[in-house]
């Protein structure tokens, strides 16, 4: 399991699909550890290309383009993350830490 990666969840708390895509945003050293959560983003169909959201497609293993929604994290717990779907090329994980700083408002 690595930043940056992205997995079906199936049944996400407070989401009103039956499952959805994330991507890990914690920090390798927390996803390493012996933690039992890590920070994801929600990945959604649809976008309105604000500066927090991060678009993503075929590329990292997904179906169509699509968003990540970095003003959405919530801590999922790592055995919910079951099904990889793929990962963020060097770019992307570049344009993620930039959505992130702005979503955060930290420099």
């Amino acid at each position: 399991m690595k930043r940056g990666e992205l997995y079906l969840v199936h049944k996400p708390s407070g989401d009103l699909k039956r499952q959805r895509v994330f991507v890990i945003v914690s920090r390798q050293t927390v996803v390493d550890s012996g933690f039992s959560t890590v920070i994801c983003a929600p990945v959604f169909s649809r976008g309105q290309g604000l500066s927090t959201q991060v678009g993503v497609g075929i590329e990292a293993g997904l179906k169509h383009e699509s968003w990540i929604m970095c003003d959405s994290l919530m801590s999922l717990r790592k055995s919910e993350l079951t099904t990889f779907v793929g990962s963020l090329s060097s770019a992307r994980l570049k344009d993620l830490n930039r959505a992130l700083r702005i979503a955060l408002d930290v420099e």
